[in-house]
This record gives structure tokens, C-alpha cells and sequence, in this order.
């Protein structure tokens, strides 16, 4: 089984914090994690853009000038796609860019994600994350005490919504808060560390463990 040290609020090592291999000691797979992020990129796309073609941009009615005798070449209205103002060829119009990713895939990829982050020592463990009200300064205060005040990009899994604790971190540049299991491929791979609090262990090995009751039923669900 897999460990990583587990610290206190005021940033003491006290032990270590075991994690299941099963989420935590999988062989990386490199294909599967790169369509989770293509897959997870494309739907997170609003696909609201749009153009107007010649037949929809304003004006354009009367022929600009008579087909003969001008000298100019020959026009049949000012909305062509070369005249300025006209309309746009083979412009982006609305689409639907989702993927589907089946959900054993994308968990299978979140267990690459983790157990690569975990053979890199980019995981961490704390024991509890609580403040006694909501300060950004007592969450600046841990981050420092953890040693990551200097890391670009920190991911903090906690098990359960704690408006203390989401609004006291909500405004630190480069820290993402997140409740486990709800967090994405994305959000793990990107993450330089990654602090587990102790308790969210136990709920992201009862839906992502392969096979489990809790995963099965939620996976039936979606």
C-alpha cells in the first residue's frame, strides 16, 4: 500500500497517510489519460460561435451598379464575401463539441492521474482542514506552514462543503479547492501538489475502486 506524509494544520509531519493501490498504485496509462483531457477540453467548449453568411448580414439588396459600360467589374450586391461588411465563407457556426467518455474510462484515467502524482511525491496528506472562521489569512497561513507558499498550482480534496473553509481560500491565486470525489482529470494532472485531507480517502476508494458498490450505483446512475 502506497504512503504519503501527513501533516497537521500547523504544518508538523505526524505520520504517514496510507493510500489504496487500487486508486493510488496503478500502472500509468498514457493514451487513456490524454482522451479523458481532450474528452473532458471539448465538452467544457460553449460551441456558441457564430458567423453570418451573404444571405444573412445586413443590406446587400440592390446591385451595387449596372452590369455594363462602367469599366468596374461586375457586382450583384455589396454583401459578397469580398466586399467589406460582407458575408463570411465557411465561417464557424453553432456546434455541439461533447465527447462521449465512458465512465469506467474516465475513472480508470483519474487512477493513472493519482498514481502518477503519487510516484512523483506531488501528494500530501493532512489530517483535518478547518479554520475557526473565515480568513484568507489563516488559509494563506497553512499553505505556508505546508511548505507549498512557492508552488504554482495546488489542489486541496477535502470530504465534505465547508463554507469556512471555501470562502477562506477562494482568493488565493493558484489554489483550487475541490470535494472529493467531485474533481476532474484536468484538475488533478494539472496540480504541481496535491493536499488529501485524511477523511476523503475513504470517499473517493468507495466510488473509485473498481468494482465497489458505491461506484456501481452511481456509474448506473449516470
Amino acid at each position: 500500500m502506497a504512503t504519503v506524509p501527513l501533516f497537521n494544520n500547523e504544518g508538523k509531519e505526524i505520520g504517514s497517510l496510507p493510500l489504496p493501490d487500487a486508486i493510488f498504485g496503478v500502472e500509468f496509462n498514457e493514451a487513456l489519460v490524454h482522451q479523458a483531457i481532450v474528452t473532458e477540453e471539448a465538452n467544457n467548449r460553449q460551441g456558441t460561435h457564430s458567423t453570418k453568411t451573404r444571405s444573412e448580414v445586413r443590406g446587400g439588396g440592390r446591385k451595387p451598379w449596372r452590369q455594363k459600360g462602367t469599366g468596374r467589374a461586375r457586382q450583384g450586391s455589396t454583401r459578397s464575401p469580398h466586399w467589406r461588411h460582407g458575408g463570411v465563407v465557411g465561417g464557424p457556426t453553432p456546434r455541439d463539441y461533447r465527447k462521449a467518455f465512458p465512465v469506467k474510462m474516465r475513472r480508470g484515467a483519474m487512477r493513472c492521474v493519482l498514481s502518477g502524482k503519487v510516484a512523483d511525491g506531488s501528494v500530501i496528506g493532512l489530517d483535518t482542514l478547518q479554520f475557526d472562521s473565515i480568513k484568507t489569512k489563516s488559509a494563506v497561513a497553512l499553505i505556508k506552514a505546508l511548505g507549498l507558499a512557492n508552488t504554482r498550482r495546488v489542489l486541496l480534496i477535502i470530504p465534505d462543503y465547508s463554507e469556512i473553509v471555501t470562502k477562506s481560500t477562494r482568493n488565493l491565486p493558484g489554489v483550487e479547492l475541490r470535494f472529493a470525489p467531485n474533481f476532474s482529470v484536468r484538475d488533478a494532472l494539472n496540480a504541481h501538489k496535491i493536499v488529501l485531507v485524511r477523511d476523503a480517502v475513504a470517499r473517493i476508494e468507495a466510488v473509485w475502486t473498481p468494482n465497489s458498490a458505491a461506484g456501481t450505483a452511481e456509474e448506473a446512475a449516470e
